[in-house]
C-alpha cells in the first residue's frame, strides 16, 4: 500500500453502486473524450470511479467528496486497486463558488441532486460551466421528474421519503435543471433512460455564453 494511503478497512460499499456501475459505464463511454481528466463530483464510497478507471485506463480520473469519511473510503478503494490513472480524492463541495480543481475535460455526478439542497445542483452546473472546455460533457445520473411524464410509483414514494427526511431534498425537475444549465453555458444534449426509473442526462458546454445571466429558481 502506498505511503499515506488509507487502510483497507476504510472501504465502504454501496449495493446501489455495484448495481448501476455497468449501466452507467455503458451510457457515458461513447460520450467521454478520448483522453483527458474526468472529475467526479460527490464520489461517495469511490466504487464507481475505481470501476470506471479500471475499464477506461486511457482517461485520468479525479474523485472528490466533501465528506472526510467518503474520502477515506475512496482512498482505500484506490489504494487497493493500485491504478496509475486514479488521482487522490479532494474535498469538493458542489455548492461552493471555488473548487479545488481548475479544469476538467468531463464531469460526472451520480445520485447527488436529490439528496442535497438545490444549491448543490446550482453549484454543480456553475462549476461545470467554469471548468469544462467547449463541447465538454457533464453527466448527471439519478431519478428526475419530467413534465408530461408520469412519475413511477417507486420514484414518487422515494421523493416523498426524501422530503420527509429533509425538506430541501427531493427529485429535481429536468426542466429546472436544464434552465440553470443554460445560464451557465450548458445545453442538454442527450437524455438516456436507465434501469430502475433513473436517467442519465448529458449536458455539453457551448463555445460561448453570457456569464452574467441570472440563475433561474426552481419552480414551485
Amino acid at each position: 500500500m502506498p505511503p499515506g494511503a488509507e487502510p483497507a478497512d476504510a472501504r465502504a460499499s454501496s449495493p446501489a453502486a455495484l448495481r448501476n456501475r455497468e449501466p452507467i459505464l455503458a451510457a457515458i463511454s461513447p460520450v467521454l473524450p478520448r483522453s483527458g481528466l474526468v472529475l467526479e463530483v460527490a464520489s461517495g464510497t469511490g466504487e464507481h470511479l475505481v470501476h470506471f478507471a479500471t475499464r477506461l485506463p486511457h482517461l485520468e480520473w479525479q474523485p472528490s467528496d466533501p465528506s472526510p469519511a467518503a474520502r477515506a473510503s475512496i482512498a482505500a478503494w484506490s489504494a487497493a486497486a493500485g491504478l496509475a490513472n486514479l488521482r487522490a480524492p479532494v474535498a469538493l463541495d458542489a455548492a461552493a463558488d471555488d473548487w479545488p480543481v481548475a479544469t476538467a475535460d468531463a464531469i460526472l455526478c451520480i445520485n447527488l441532486a436529490h439528496v442535497a439542497p438545490w444549491a448543490a445542483t446550482v453549484g454543480l452546473l456553475a462549476g461545470a460551466g467554469r471548468l469544462l472546455p467547449a463541447g465538454g460533457p457533464l453527466f448527471l445520473y439519478g431519478p428526475f421528474i419530467e413534465a408530461g411524464t408520469p412519475l413511477a410509483p417507486s420514484n414518487a414514494a422515494f421523493d416523498a421519503e426524501l422530503r420527509r427526511r429533509n425538506p430541501e431534498w427531493g427529485l429535481r425537475q429536468v426542466e429546472a435543471v436544464e434552465a440553470v444549465a443554460r445560464a451557465h453555458g450548458l445545453v442538454l444534449a442527450r437524455r438516456m433512460p436507465m434501469p430502475a426509473n433513473n436517467l442519465t442526462l448529458v449536458f455539453t458546454k457551448v463555445p460561448q455564453h453570457d456569464p452574467s445571466a441570472a440563475t433561474p429558481r426552481p419552480p414551485g
